[in-house]
């Protein structure tokens, strides 16, 4: 087993997940077998508890584990399936070390950071990169490790003394590092600083840790400023450095003397249109050639079908970043959401929105819109961001109201389902966005004019959303319907259904078939007791769950495209294999005749 940890210095953030990601694909372009664990040093058990506007995003695997988004990249850039143990937190090692203490595991022995700690942390990644991550059932060649926050870290001190140990473990062969750096640039005139980077290969090289390969960002997912790497051990490394403007020749000058390389070795990168390139970007820098001397990586064993698959995932994703590049015909989405202050807390909902772009020949305009912004008393508090939030929303081609918690902006979310309704326009509800979809429509289409989710107005007497009563409303850690479920396509649907057709002609089930599994996070559900009355109007449920007493796909006929699940397809959803919901909600959203899918 072949280990590569990416680390990164000055600040978080700065893109050490899509590197991370984009190495892999690299690595599997020669047919090899890759994995990825993420480690986070945050005390929490996992991700499941924090918030979106701190943290991102909460992406959910197969095993309903409920991880760091990055895990969501590299399960779309790698096409993988993930466990929840491919996320190590400080909870989850502390966890299980005090656990066996209390068991009496240790003998007696005095529990410490070192050797207890960083021995679990050390076994804990030996036992998962093993795990297979494909069809195959064969394990992974290679293990990508990356290490959250900042090196020097107080909370990442025990996973950086793991690692020193563990390159000792697994042998100086098998064990590569690789570290992200920022090239700020500063001043009116643009002056780059080397500064930042100097500083954290110092700390990070007295930590007992020697990068092999340093790469240099901005703050931006889709800005990498510089790769280095390290030909002979410790002095002998090469770096890129990717910025606005191609670096300057006293600055190469500089990156070479303070950080012991000649300037041959100093290379300049261009800024890339998206995270797609990246891939191919560190191909052209020689990062793939680079790893496969400095790991050894022996290919020869590899099988004939195997190499094939790499030639193929290659030729796909140059073709991919062609294709984003050509794109002259735009669609525009709407996002009506409660956390749009920080993006990154819809990362596979946008993901997944590109892949559909990409795959309808589409530029995604995405336009955000804060959903208490819509609601009548907004306009007395701000009319002119009320006004600005309408104006948006009028402009839509589409809009999507994803998942969520809490009743902040439930109105407005409300209000933007009646608009895409009574307007046609094409609309696309993702857990939360189906329970609102189905309150607006009992309320203005069933006469039930105060109906609402039990999680908004706990005595409401049309309690249209309410709780599952398997789901504890007390600890909130891990107690949702999470990972992947079954949802049953309703017999009678066959002909008719836009969401069953999608599933048909994306391949993802046989026609004729009716079952398909998707990932679920939701405490809350549409109460059964109303099914008969919604669909008494027009708005059925195509989709239920084996006892046919959970709605998972609700369809309003007679409308262009109003669709929602109440599962989250945007996690299966993958560039080169859009999801089908997303598919069809940005076909309809860019006037494409839905009719092309239906065809045998």
């Amino acid at each position: 087993m072949k280990y590569i940890l990416v680390s990164g210095g000055v600040i978080s953030g700065i893109g050490k997940g899509i590197f991370a990601s984009s190495l892999g694909v690299l690595l599997k372009t020669l047919g090899l077998r890759v994995t990825a664990i993420k480690i986070d040093p945050y005390m929490n058990i996992d991700a499941g508890t924090m918030s979106p506007i701190e943290h991102g995003e909460v992406f959910v695997l197969n095993d309903g584990g409920e991880v760091d988004l990055d895990l969501g990249n590299y399960e779309r850039f790698l096409d993988v399936t993930l466990t929840k143990d491919n996320n190590i937190t400080t909870g989850k090692i502390y966890q299980q070390v005090i656990q066996k203490e209390r068991k009496g595991e240790y003998l007696g022995k005095t529990v410490q950071v070192v050797p207890h700690i960083t021995d679990a942390i050390q076994e804990w990644i030996e036992r998962v990169a093993m795990i297979s991550v494909d069809h195959s059932g064969e394990k992974p060649d290679v293990c990508i490790i990356e290490l959250g926050g900042t090196v020097g870290d107080i909370e990442s001190a025990p996973f950086i003394e793991a690692m020193r140990q563990f390159q000792f473990r697994v042998g100086h062969e098998n064990f590569a590092l690789a570290h992200v750096s920022l090239v700020p640039i500063i001043g009116p005139v643009g002056e780059q600083k080397t500064k930042p980077t100097q500083t954290t290969i110092r700390e990070l090289r007295a930590l007992g840790l020697s990068p092999d390969l340093v790469g240099n960002g901005r703050n931006d997912s889709r800005m990498f400023s510089r790769i280095k790497y390290q030909l002979k051990r410790h002095i002998n490394l090469q770096i890129a450095c990717r910025c606005c403007k191609p670096l300057e020749p006293e600055v190469r000058g500089k990156i070479s003397m303070f950080c012991h390389v000649g300037k041959e070795q100093v290379i300049s990168v261009r800024d890339v249109l998206s995270t797609y390139h990246v891939p191919l970007l560190l191909k052209e820098q020689g990062v793939l050639s680079f790893f496969r001397k400095r790991l050894d990586l022996n290919i020869m064993h590899i099988s004939t079908e195997q190499r094939i698959k790499g030639e193929c995932i290659l030729k796909e994703w140059t073709k991919l970043t062609e294709d984003h590049d050509r794109l002259n015909k735009s669609v525009t989405i709407v996002l009506v959401g409660k956390y749009t202050n920080l993006q990154d807390s819809y990362l596979s909902v946008i993901k997944a929105l590109e892949h559909s772009g990409l795959k309808c020949e589409r530029k995604l305009i995405l336009k955000w819109v804060e959903a208490s912004e819509l609601e009548h008393k907004y306009e007395k508090i701000n009319p002119e961001k009320y006004r600005e939030a309408w104006n948006l929303l009028s402009s839509a081609n589409g809009i999507l109201v994803p998942g969520g918690f809490g009743n902040r902006g439930t109105e407005g979310k409300i209000t933007a389902a009646k608009w895409a309704r009574e307007k046609k326009i094409p609309y696309l509800g993702i857990c939360l966005g189906l329970q609102i979809a189905v309150i607006e429509f009992a309320r203005n289409a069933c006469g039930f004019s105060d109906a609402n989710s039990e999680e908004f107005e706990p005595d409401v007497t049309h309690k249209i959303v309410i709780n599952m009563p398997e789901v504890s409303l007390i600890h909130l850690g891990g107690t949702m319907r999470l990972g992947m479920r079954s949802t049953i396509f309703q017999d009678g649907t066959e002909k008719w259904s836009i969401t069953r057709k999608l599933y048909e002609a994306s391949n993802f089930i046989a026609v004729g078939k009716k079952h398909i599994d998707e990932r679920h996070r939701h405490r809350y559900e549409v109460n059964p007791e109303y099914i008969s009355a919604l669909e008494e109007k027009g708005m059925h449920f195509v989709g239920r769950d084996e006892t046919g007493k959970r709605m998972e796909i609700m369809e309003l006929k007679g409308h262009p495209f109003f669709v929602g699940t109440q599962y989250h397809p945007e996690y299966l959803s993958r560039p080169l294999k859009p999801s089908p919901p997303l598919l069809g909600f940005v076909m309809a959203s860019a006037g494409l005749s839905l009719d092309n899918i239906f065809q045998n």
